[in-house]
């Protein structure tokens, strides 16, 4: 077995200074971003009533929280920055972990950072039409694909900049970023029952129904898009080396985190509902109003639209926040053990933040944003989420059949049953994206195979 390398570019370490609520906070952020406010509507493309939309919503988040609950026990055991990164490589290999972090690196968090930072940046166009000019200013041709930068594509960068900057200097998880994630919370709470107190809305959507092409089957194929809105609950196991006790708060901090996440989204698939009913909103596919225009339209007329524009602003700006507080810590993880460049492993002498990588991520994040359209970065993220989570999870019977005299602060709730599903589930929908053979998955599958040969580069010189 090869010796880890531990890369003495600094002397500074990671500091423990965030309770189970800052890391909750980070969960939540996490997780909800723009999934929430389109995929509803394919959900409701697939399953033929209400009730079964709503029970479809509840079984996905009981998944997310199995998953939630196998990661609260491999990080209480390994409460070390990098999440899925430090367990897969425990459990299966440094190759496989390598893997996960590479994909994670090249397209999990920087494409998703991307695809988020331009769509902010569409949002912002409502108020101030240049954030969302897509008028190429300056074109640089590539082999395959040309670099654009457009209006709206500096002002995304600018976006990964700042909040990049924040992150460095120690000032976004316990400060700037609970406050985006508290005022997120709150808006949607508001928003759901000012929805259900004084919206236009009837409560007889609630038990409707309407046809769809497969409803016997429908329910399954449903639970990928949902899943991928869930994806994300597992963000307070990045950081678990900077969590005050983390053997007691990193379960707490994902238990409060996905059990909010799973009321919230029941709570809004509900409200959707009860505006639009089952049929109207499977009608909005293909629609150029968004689902979330349609219904504040429907609750509280057109007065509603500027209001909700600058809060999905700020929902989002909390869910870029969230990912470029997480994804450093995967990297610099990786850095730590000799399998990417030394210097990310360097940690700010006086912020003790892994500054470096969040450096080189703001960076690839930001090549992203001049390739290709939106649907094109938010296409190749989702893939990869959902295999290496299930593998994460996987690891959990690994490393309990390999460890079995290893003190466990914390034990997964349901463990086996619960875990095993969760696995299964994961597997299932990666097997069915694999098997409908999209670009997305393609380019996914690309991404994981590209990153076997860079890691035995690593590998030879450390």
């Amino acid at each position: 077995m090869s010796r880890i390398h531990t890369t003495p570019e600094s002397h500074a370490t990671l500091e423990r200074r965030l309770g189970p609520l800052d890391a909750a906070a980070i969960v939540v952020s996490n997780v909800i971003g723009s999934g929430i406010f389109f995929l509803p509507i394919i959900v409701a493309g697939l399953v033929p009533t209400s009730g079964g939309m709503l029970a479809v919503w509840l079984l996905g988040g009981l998944l997310a929280f199995a998953g939630a609950m196998a990661y609260a026990e491999l990080a209480s055991v390994r409460p070390r920055a990098g999440g899925e990164y430090v367990y897969l490589r425990d459990a299966f290999g440094p190759l496989v972990a390598f893997l996960t972090g590479w994909t994670s690196f090249v397209a999990g968090f920087s494409g998703a950072i991307a695809a988020s930072s331009k769509a902010l940046a569409q949002y912002l166009g409502g108020f101030f039409p240049a954030a969302a000019d897509t008028s190429a200013l300056v074109t640089i041709p590539m082999p395959w694909a040309s670099l654009v930068v457009t209006p709206q594509s500096l002002v995304a960068i600018a976006v990964i900049a700042a909040l990049s900057l924040i992150h460095i200097s120690g000032l976004g998880p316990g400060l700037v970023h609970n406050v985006l994630a508290t005022t997120k919370v709150l808006a949607l709470i508001v928003f759901i029952a000012l929805g259900f107190a004084i919206g236009l809305g009837s409560w007889s959507h609630l038990s409707a129904g309407h046809p769809v092409a497969s409803p016997g089957t429908g329910w399954l194929l449903a639970l990928i898009p949902i899943m991928f809105s869930y994806s994300g609950w597992n963000a307070a196991a990045y950081v678990a080396e900077e969590i005050k006790n983390p053997s007691r708060n990193v379960p707490i901090a994902l238990a409060l985190g996905t059990g909010a996440v799973v009321l919230l989204y029941l709570g809004l698939n509900a409200l959707y509902l009860y505006a639009l009913g089952p049929a109207d909103l499977a009608a909005l596919i293909g629609q150029k109003v968004g689902l979330t225009d349609a219904v504040a339209q429907r609750l509280f007329g057109e007065v509603a639209g500027s209001l909700l524009a600058a809060f999905t602003i700020v929902s989002i700006a909390a869910s870029i926040s969230a990912m470029v507080l997480a994804g450093p810590r995967v990297y610099y993880a990786m850095a730590r053990d000799g399998v990417f460049p030394p210097a990310v492993a360097r940690v700010h002498s006086r912020y003790r933040t892994p500054a470096m990588a969040i450096t080189v991520q703001a960076v690839w994040s930001s090549i992203l944003v001049l390739f290709g359209s939106l649907d094109d970065l938010v296409q190749y993220t989702g893939f990869a989420v959902m295999l290496f989570a299930g593998i994460a999870v996987l690891s959990l019977f690994v490393l309990r059949w390999r460890e079995p005299m290893v003190a466990r602060p914390f034990k997964a709730l349901g463990y086996p049953v619960a875990p095993a599903v969760f696995v299964l589930a994961s597997f299932f929908m990666v097997s069915y994206s694999l098997y409908t053979n999209n670009f997305g998955e393609r380019y996914g599958s690309a991404i994981i195979a590209v990153g076997i040969p860079i890691y035995f580069v690593f590998a030879r010189r450390r």
